[in-house]
């Protein structure tokens, strides 16, 4: 699928605001994003949620014991999901939490709260995210994912993704993961192209590998260690008294 927008215009620009940020772009590869045009909101956020926190692998295996289950290669509609019984979907794999998440996405897509691919197009970022986030183990983090590699929104900045977090640690040359609230201020120089910014992050902390960026903490978190470590270190540093030899007795 097409990105909705034009990918040359967006590195130009972006690499004209950050010097760093250019850098970074000429030395990695491409964006890109695999855009599954079509993919509905409904079955998009119906994989997301189980692949939540259990490996790629493991989830992957689930989700296509639950495809099973509608015997047509895609997931169970949202009449089919909530008719589908809990054991069934146990015997999937699924756990309680998923089962009553994706039931509510089905009840919510049937309602129209979850919207159709051709509305989804139409609404704006922060209308999209206030729809989804009312489903049941639906997030903000998990509607960027789908604002990004769904629907392909050039200006989405996941300020609570780790590895957006550490990459731009490791680009900027900083010791400490951002704040949500730092990383958004300093995101502001990348609008419109926050999405592409955001994909770069990424790279950068792929390429730093887990050695490097294993090492960078919250700031909270680096000031505790530190004071930790000076406490340490003054203690060990600190003379230690010599003990007193007891008084020597005179011969009688």
């Amino acid at each position: 699928m097409p990105l909705p927008f034009d990918l040359a215009e967006a590195t130009r620009y972006l690499s004209s605001k950050d010097e760093k940020l250019a850098t970074l772009i000429a030395e990695t590869a491409q964006f890109r994003t695999d855009t599954d045009a079509a993919q509905s909101p409904y079955e998009a956020l119906m994989e997301s949620i189980a692949y939540q926190s259990i490996s790629g692998r493991a989830a992957a295996t689930i989700f296509g014991r639950v495809k099973a289950l509608a015997s047509h290669g895609r997931p169970p509609t949202p009449e089919q999901m909530l008719k589908l019984r809990t054991p069934q979907l146990r015997k999937a794999g699924l756990s309680h939490a998923k089962i009553l998440a994706m039931k509510d996405l089905a009840a919510k897509t049937i309602s129209g709260v979850v919207p159709t691919r051709e509305q989804a197009e139409k609404l704006s970022d922060d209308e999209l995210v206030e729809r989804l986030v009312s489903v049941r183990g639906i997030g903000a983090w998990t509607v960027e994912m789908f604002l990004i590699f769904n629907l392909g929104r050039p200006d989405v900045l996941p300020i609570h993704d780790l590895g957006v977090k550490k990459g731009w640690s490791v680009t900027y040359g900083k010791k400490h993961m951002p704040k949500p609230k730092e990383l958004l201020a300093f995101g502001e120089q990348w609008r419109p192209y926050r999405t592409i910014a955001s994909w770069y992050m990424w790279r950068a902390f792929e390429r730093a590998g887990y050695k490097v960026t294993n090492k960078i903490l919250p700031a909270k978190v680096r000031k505790r260690l530190a004071a930790a470590k000076a406490a340490k270190a003054a203690k060990s540093a600190k003379p230690k008294s010599k003990p007193r030899k007891p008084p020597r007795r005179k011969p009688q």
